[in-house]
């Protein structure tokens, strides 16, 4: 048995270092999700953004057999081999026959362990050589004249040996819904009801040191606790448990916080969720990475930041037509609010000079997309309009888009299609108003509670008037910028011969 773990292990290893294969390569793409990324950034003084290291997030949608599905999000640090390694030894040692139909909840939560167990293993085997380099040379005592050689080879295997990941894995298999989480990542399922109301649940805590359990966990193994706390981070990073990351893993005794663990402190073993059927549910599952849900609540504080992303995610869903769409747009509208943020120079700006890969994965279940861009009353183009609202439990405040519905050139009476006598281009007022109708796309929720769509969210508006800024400007109520946008891009034609909308 011994013996045949060593060569699977050597057939592992090589394959995985072989440029040119991937274990997952044949396996199915989930075309019920999407995927939206953004690069790592750094503002200057003048608002402009530089990248400062290559994306080291990695992520992964696989369908397998028996109504199998494997999702995935890995959040790279000091370099992208560990997230890499993850998503495609994970995804082997999870949809290559260990998974079927037949498994009980016990079952599937003892193969997920085992597979980040395996996961790790593999790849610390992948760097033992490199590992083994490194101590030899540290240890080497090298002329004069050999040592400048020596420690440019020292750089470049700590390099290639260093580095880790987060990861947090979805499992649907029978409808059910697992999933295995290491380190800071977030997964929240929304679920929409048939009266328009939604329920958002933040599923399991982020390993990290302001997580009580985990705090315990390493007071038991003889941590200072507060220390950890007051400190934030363990090693370089917020995170408890991580894959890879071998000066955490082996080194422990050498890092001060760490040094009087009876035991390895900082591990890979995730912690498991559910089952949680999936039976009837409409709604979406999403997966985010630490460098997006630090950006949002870098840029408008923690307390509703899972409703915010819900918010946006509802109102993509209602103007987009492919997941993959939705799920960059709302990157990108977590970025640009990042950004806003910065340039504003208000009370936040100090949280917002840097931000890290993020990426979103989104995966629907039994939520329609909206088509192509018509409303079920009107067939009108929808727009978003942004409204700021204060919650009433908070003090932070955030937006809901709602869609401001643009009637088409034709519009319905008595029951039949008649042309419209306004030129496309040019809205009027009216009972055909490009302001007539406001259809609500979200619905706020608060975590295991929900709420419905009632105008509620637009009662908590300060009595008080606004205040002027630096310029003599009272801040908009509402934000029609990304409505002028859609709106002049459909209609630029007629806009350049009749004025068009927007400010003038």
């Amino acid at each position: 048995m011994q013996r045949f773990s060593s060569n699977m292990a050597a057939q592992r290893r090589n394959f995985m270092q072989s440029p040119h294969q991937s274990w997952t390569d044949d396996l199915p793409l989930c075309q019920m999700c999407g995927v939206g990324t953004a690069p790592n950034c750094v503002y200057g003084s003048d608002g402009k953004s530089t990248q400062s290291h290559p994306n080291e997030d990695g992520h992964l949608r696989f369908r397998g057999e028996d109504g199998c599905f494997l999702y995935g999000v890995f959040n790279g640090y000091d370099g992208s081999r560990v997230a890499s390694f993850a998503s495609q030894c994970l995804t082997a040692e999870l949809l290559l026959g260990q998974l079927n139909s037949s498994h009980t909840d016990n079952d599937v939560r003892r193969i997920l362990t085992q597979a980040f167990d395996v996961v790790e293993k593999s790849y610390f085997e992948t760097i033992d050589d490199a590992l083994a380099e490194k101590a030899h040379l540290s240890n080497y005592l090298l002329p004069h004249n050999e040592s400048q050689k020596v420690q440019e080879r020292l750089k470049e295997l700590e390099q290639e040996v260093s580095g880790g990941a987060t990861a947090v894995v979805a499992l649907i298999l029978n409808n059910k819904l697992y999933i295995a989480n290491v380190g800071t990542n977030r997964v929240l399922l929304c679920k929409s009801s048939s009266d328009g109301q939604n329920q958002v649940l933040q599923i399991g805590r982020p390993h990290s040191t302001d997580n009580e359990d985990e705090l315990q966990r390493l007071a038991a193994l003889g941590v200072d606790s507060a220390r950890a706390r007051q400190a934030g981070q363990i090693a370089g990073q917020s995170s408890t448990r991580r894959l890879g990351d071998y000066r955490a893993k082996f080194n422990y005794n050498e890092i001060d916080l760490l040094s009087v663990a009876k035991t390895r402190p900082i591990i890979a073993e995730p912690e498991i969720h559910g089952s949680l059927s999936l039976d009837g549910v409409t709604g979406f599952l999403l997966l985010m990475s630490e460098g997006l849900i630090n950006a949002l609540e870098s840029a408008h504080g923690p307390e509703q930041a899972n409703q915010e992303i819900v918010a946006m995610v509802a109102a993509e869903l209602a103007q987009q037509t492919s997941l993959e769409a939705v799920s960059q747009s709302v990157v990108e509208r977590v970025k640009r609010l990042h950004h806003d943020v910065y340039v504003s120079g208000r009370q936040r700006a100090t949280y917002c000079s840097r931000h890290e890969d993020m990426t979103l994965l989104i995966r629907t279940l039994n939520y329609p997309l909206a088509d192509a861009a018509l409303t079920p009353t009107q067939g009108g183009r929808i727009y978003p309009v942004s409204v700021p609202y204060s919650n009433s439990q908070s003090t932070s405040k955030t937006s809901v888009t709602l869609s401001l519905v643009m009637p088409s050139q034709s519009t319905l009476t008595n029951g039949t299609n008649t042309a419209s006598t306004l030129e496309e281009g040019t809205p009027t007022p009216g009972s055909q108003s490009p302001t007539a109708t406001l259809q609500s796309t979200n619905t706020q929720t608060q975590s295991s509670s929900s709420s419905s769509g009632d105008g509620s969210l637009f009662r908590q508006r300060g009595s008080q008037a606004a205040q002027p800024d630096e310029t003599g400007r009272v801040p908009p109520y509402v934000d029609f910028t990304q409505f002028y946008r859609l709106w002049g891009g459909d209609h630029s034609d007629s806009q350049s011969t009749q004025g068009g909308l927007g400010p003038q």
